[in-house]
């Protein structure tokens, strides 16, 4: 058999916009000779539709969109759709072929951890689903129904499958590749038989889908890769053929800007967005937030402003405007020294902490003053270390309706801006900018390490205690930190997740990221 596997960039609720791409795949497919083709996950409707599954016209809209593509396709397709069943709504995969539905399969192992909230919306199906297409015998599978032991995926293998064929959605997070890579060669090994595994790509809210879909041969040898974080036709023989092989991103810093820049231009494009705005400041994050934009959108769709204090170092604010003109971006400065002080005489029993929050303040409803003027999307440019110790102002430098780097650490913002300017070949972010010690310039002589341990200690604390779980004793026994500041690292964790709660989405790229992963409860007593 000729199998093409459609790596696609559906849109959640985009139903005709869908099948147009699983339509003009299709026809790429026939005349590369495919004899079936394989579409994502929820193809159909995107992926994931969350609560709209909950509701029943939307069920029946996407079902009326999979039978409508049936018609006049020129080959067999397994297409994932949503399917109103007697008991709830299936997560399903249905095979088109000579103009009807001709089979269906439906998810039976449903996802309820981490991102995945599947058990909510969906009921579960039962048995395998074994179809005869060009002399295989064809096992349907649907993403998590190949990750669980002993599940669907095993049961078709096990009853006669020659082929198993899983369309998956399965969301990108550093390594989660190399996880994919293992368990689908370890399944064809152990089964003795081909897979074809058909993965999403694409931006959807604070998910990026890096595609990266996979062919493997009965021994476990893998003869057909998809292109990383972007759309692809993957296209060979199963079983005795070999397809082209896509290279992987160089370096782990490539492979995490890729899909950064991935899911920035899918979250403005998907939402109508002409452009993005933020403050950029001089610093580090701001500048990376400004290439990355570009990057993914083009320096015409870019917009950036300084809005600079008498506690704006020249150095900074010069780098601002470097950073800018490197980059061929919108640029203006708007100082707010004169707005910063008018405030003050206003409310002259301001002062310390809440004078300086109050200049972060200012900066966002000049930002979103301009938001609402042009239509750009306001990028709020804190990085996963500040997320994650409350180390930002609340409606101030937070202000934003889009964190493309709010899973991104602190010490990885330094990594990435390194390898901006290694690809670049000159000095897009000065280095000037890199190597300054970070601050938020709210006060004379102002430095980040006076409120937080220097980064380098930080961010491997915070990824103990969040993605590992780890206690601050258990921290501590590690020899990461003594007790003490582990303590109050995890305090600052705990006290800042309102926060949090209030920030707004950013794209996950770790195992563990705020927002979907990890739901904390605000008012919470244990220490």
């Amino acid at each position: 058999m000729r199998l093409a596997l459609a790596q696609l960039d559906p849109t959640v609720g985009d139903l005709v916009g869908n099948a147009a791409l699983i339509r003009a795949a299709v026809d790429r497919a026939a005349e590369q000779g495919a004899e079936l083709v394989v579409t994502p996950e929820l193809a159909i409707c995107g992926y994931p539709p969350e609560d709209l599954v909950l509701r029943p016209t939307f069920v029946a809209a996407c079902e009326a969109a999979v039978a409508e593509l049936a018609v006049g396709l020129p080959i067999p397709v397994i297409v994932g759709g949503p399917h109103a069943g007697a008991t709830g709504v299936c997560n399903s995969a249905y095979l088109l072929r000579d103009g009807a539905i001709e089979a269906r399969f439906d998810k039976m192992a449903l996802p309820n951890y981490s991102v995945f909230d599947e058990q909510r919306t969906f009921v579960p199906g039962t048995g395998p689903v074994i179809v005869d297409v060009a002399g295989e015998r064809v096992g349907l599978s649907i993403c998590e129904d190949i990750w669980v032991t002993d599940g669907p995926a095993h049961a078709a293998a096990r009853e006669g499958a020659t082929l198993i064929v899983n369309l998956s959605a399965s969301p990108y997070h550093l390594g989660k590749g190399e996880q994919r890579d293992a368990l689908i060669a370890a399944f064809a090994r152990d089964h003795g038989v081909a897979v074809g595994y058909a993965n999403l790509v694409g931006g959807q809210d604070e998910l990026a889908f890096d595609g990266r879909s996979l062919v493997y041969d009965a021994a476990g040898e893998l003869i057909a890769r998809g292109v990383y974080c972007a759309e692809d036709l993957v296209v060979c023989d199963v079983p005795g053929g070999a397809g082209e092989i896509a290279p992987l991103p160089e370096n782990r810093d490539a492979e995490l800007w890729a899909a950064l820049k991935l899911g920035l231009r899918d979250y403005v494009n998907k939402n109508g967005f002409n452009g993005v705005l933020f403050g950029l400041s001089g610093g580090i994050d701001s500048a990376l937030v400004a290439a990355l934009s570009v990057d993914a959108l083009g320096a015409d769709r870019v917009h950036a402003v300084s809005m600079p204090t008498r506690y704006n170092l020249s150095e900074t604010r010069t780098d601002a405007q470097v950073v800018a003109e490197n980059l061929g971006i919108d640029f203006r400065e708007l100082p707010i020294e004169d707005l910063r002080l008018a405030f003050h005489d206003l409310l002259p029993e301001i002062d310390g902490l809440a004078a300086e929050n109050m200049q972060a303040r200012i900066r966002g409803v000049l930002l979103m003053s301009l938001s609402n003027q042009h239509g750009w999307l306001v990028l709020t440019t804190g990085n996963k270390s500040e997320v994650a110790t409350g180390y930002s102002t609340l409606y101030g430098d937070s202000v934003g309706g889009f964190a493309p780097i709010k899973d991104v650490p602190k010490t990885t913002v330094f990594a990435l801006a390194r390898h901006v300017n290694a690809v670049q070949g000159r000095e897009v972010i000065p280095v000037s900018t890199i190597e300054r010690p970070p601050t938020a310039e709210l006060r004379e002589g102002q430095r980040d390490d006076q409120s937080l341990p220097p980064y380098d200690v930080l961010d491997p604390v915070l990824h103990a205690y969040i993605e590992e779980r780890r206690s601050p004793a258990e921290i501590a026994a590690a020899g990461l930190v003594d007790l003490d500041t582990a303590k109050r690292i995890a305090g600052l964790v705990d006290r800042a997740e309102y926060k949090r709660r209030q920030a707004a989405p950013g794209l996950k790229v770790h195992p563990i990221a705020f927002g979907r992963d990890r739901r904390m409860p605000i008012t919470n007593r244990f220490s």
